[in-house]
């Protein structure tokens, strides 16, 4: 077997298994008032939110006592949705199914609730219409820019390859071009990135002491280039490790508990005051430290759970000891787990935590909320911010969804679910430059880069460029009618003068069976902004993303694919690689202060509308 086909393998084969203790089944009463609505191609799901949940997991059956089992869309990964409304989109029309809902904790689904409903999708007439009213009278409120804090990044030795790359690629210069892109084009201010121990980062020198003049030139560049590293403290160096035959990646970092723990703290502490040193103490107080990555996965940890509060704790108090001004957090878990286990540990035994980090693909996040306001009555703490570290629309390398428009109204979906109970969802990753289980074989492999290998903008990156274009703050925007606030959903914003209104609005489903499209899911929206002055009129620019706009990938396959591109190819596609203005007819506001506009949203599909004041 090749150096790739054994990484690989071994990946897949641990990849889904526990490092340790599975949780118990959870404790929390199921939702009350559940309640279903058959529109077009979908069945619409709404209950009662349960205090204290983190999430909902929604089961179903094929006959009204079941069996019931949860509803898989096929993410990948976390099933449960952080609350309601849900869109079952795997239902097939004419067919009747019977649904419960159970409420999610930090240990897992509990009790599913009492009664079930039904529904059954109905067929698509093509007619099928929803209303997004936009009140722009109301206050702009500020919009957090969840998206905007942390990007992923793999690890950062990519900054200084040496040689040439897939596809004939110049591997170091377009990392750093891809993190400029990244930076000026959506606004990203800190990266992540495995590996801060890689030994081509650090290495112990015949002393005993620790030699960090790799990660001095990575993190040299980095800064260069206008964003901030986030520090997290992987993987073991070989010195230090009890096992350092156990690794993970092409790469080989080591997932081994230490072999002297006192030397871990060491580490951290002197990388620490390393760190000061060189950048300033002011500079480095504001940088997150996360200790580990998907502990409670074994692929990336031979420990158990208790090893893992103890790397936490050791690694915790030893950066606080230095300056505990610097923000230290974990469990950067997989599959949002473990995170009220450390949290408990760090209050019984009064360890420091200042963010919650946690993962999830394929679905929006969990609201971790009640966990960190729990914490911090019960200890006495701050409470923790909450960091989803790594988020994308699959956990799968090479798969074909990354590289589609299926992906784009995921993004946004996830990250307006995200506004109000996170503090950072941070997409994994900036660029197809990756290599954990294999460099990129060809220009279009399902990556799970925002960008490609020679940094062509995918459907996922226009979607936070869209995002990141809406100006002013946030006024209310309510989607309704047959697909409305499951399907489609909006954002908009205005200018405290009234002078620019935006709205974004987009049609798409959790459900990755439908990853091509479904004709039943698309939709005739009408955008009705009303609090206007009436006779104030509007220029209106649309963006669209959809198979014939923003796809770089349609664009490939027009130009016949295949592996990489020649040169003129390359020159084609990167005079295609943008998103095009259409003007719109202007609209003005009628006697009662309304004004509309109406178009086609497919699914999957996206809309900006920017209204500019004549």
């Amino acid at each position: 077997m090749t150096e790739h086909s054994i990484a690989r393998a071994d990946w897949e084969e641990r990849i889904g298994r526990p490092s340790d203790l599975a949780a118990d089944a959870g404790t929390l009463p199921p939702p009350t008032g559940l309640a279903s609505a058959s529109g077009a191609g979908h069945v619409r799901l709404t209950w009662a939110p349960v205090d204290g949940a983190l999430g909902y997991l929604v089961h179903r059956a094929d006959a009204p006592h079941g069996p019931f089992e949860p509803l898989d869309h096929r993410g990948g990964d976390v099933l449960a949705v952080p609350r309601p409304p849900y869109a079952d989109t795997l239902a097939e029309p004419g067919r009747r199914y019977w649904y419960k809902v159970a409420t999610w904790s930090d240990a897992g689904a509990g009790a599913l609730s009492d009664q079930a409903v039904d529904g059954a999708p109905v067929p698509a007439a093509g007619g099928e219409a929803v209303s997004v009213v936009v009140d722009a009278s109301a206050e702009p409120i500020p919009m957090p820019d969840v998206w905007r804090r942390m990007i992923g990044a793999e690890h950062f030795s990519l900054l200084t390859w040496d040689g040439r790359g897939p596809g004939g690629s110049d591997v170091a210069v377009e990392y750093a071009e891809a993190l400029r892109i990244m930076r000026d084009e959506i606004g990203v201010r800190t990266v992540r990135a495995h590996g801060t121990f890689l030994p081509e980062y650090v290495s112990v020198r015949p002393d005993g002491g620790f030699d960090f003049s790799g990660l001095d030139d990575i993190y040299d560049r980095l800064l260069g280039i206008g964003l901030t590293p986030v520090v997290e403290l992987s993987f073991m160096p070989a010195e230090l490790a009890a096992d350092p035959s156990y690794t993970v990646f092409e790469y080989r970092g080591i997932a081994s508990v230490p072999s002297d723990w006192q030397r871990w703290g060491e580490l951290c502490r002197d990388l620490t005051v390393h760190l000061r040193e060189r950048y300033g103490a002011d500079e480095v107080a504001g940088w997150e430290f996360e200790v580990w990555n998907e502990a409670n996965l074994e692929v990336f940890w031979n420990g158990t759970q208790a090893d893992y509060h103890r790397l936490y704790e050791v690694a915790a108090r030893a950066v606080k000891s230095v300056d505990p001004r610097i923000r230290v957090g974990g469990p950067g878990s997989a599959a949002a787990g473990w995170v009220g286990t450390l949290l408990n540990h760090c209050r019984e035994h009064d360890v420091p935590i200042d963010f919650i980090s946690t993962h999830t693909y394929g679905n929006a996040p969990l609201d971790f909320r009640p966990l960190a306001r729990s914490f911090a009555q019960e200890s006495g703490q701050e409470e923790p911010e909450i960091l989803w570290t790594e988020w994308g629309v699959t956990p799968t390398h090479f798969h074909r969804v990354s590289d589609t428009v299926f992906a784009a109204p995921f993004v946004l979906h996830g990250m307006k679910s995200a506004l109000e109970t996170t503090d950072c969802l941070a997409y994994w990753v900036a660029t197809d430059h990756f290599e954990e289980l294999g460099r990129p074989p060809r220009l279009f492999h399902g990556g799970f880069g925002l960008l490609t290998v020679g940094n062509l903008r995918k459907p996922r990156f226009w979607a936070l460029y869209l995002l990141s274009q809406l100006r002013g703050g946030r006024i209310p925007a309510t989607a309704t009618g047959d697909g409305g606030n499951t399907l489609v959903e909006a954002l908009a914003t205005r200018a405290a003068d009234g002078a620019t209104i935006d709205v974004l609005a987009w049609n798409g489903t959790l459900d990755q069976t439908k990853i091509d499209g479904a004709t039943a899911l698309d939709r005739t929206v009408t955008v009705t902004l009303s609090g206007l002055a009436p006779g104030d009129t509007y220029e209106v620019t649309s963006y669209q993303i959809d198979t014939d706009h923003g796809n770089i990938h349609a664009v490939w396959e027009d130009l016949g694919g295949g592996d990489w591109p020649d040169e003129q190819q390359w020159e084609k596609l990167r005079a295609a690689d943008q998103l095009t203005p259409e003007q719109m007819e202007t609209v003005t506001a009628g006697a009662t202060g309304t004004a509309s506009i109406s178009f086609f949203l497919p699914m999957p599909g996206i809309r900006a509308l920017s209204l500019t004041r004549r």
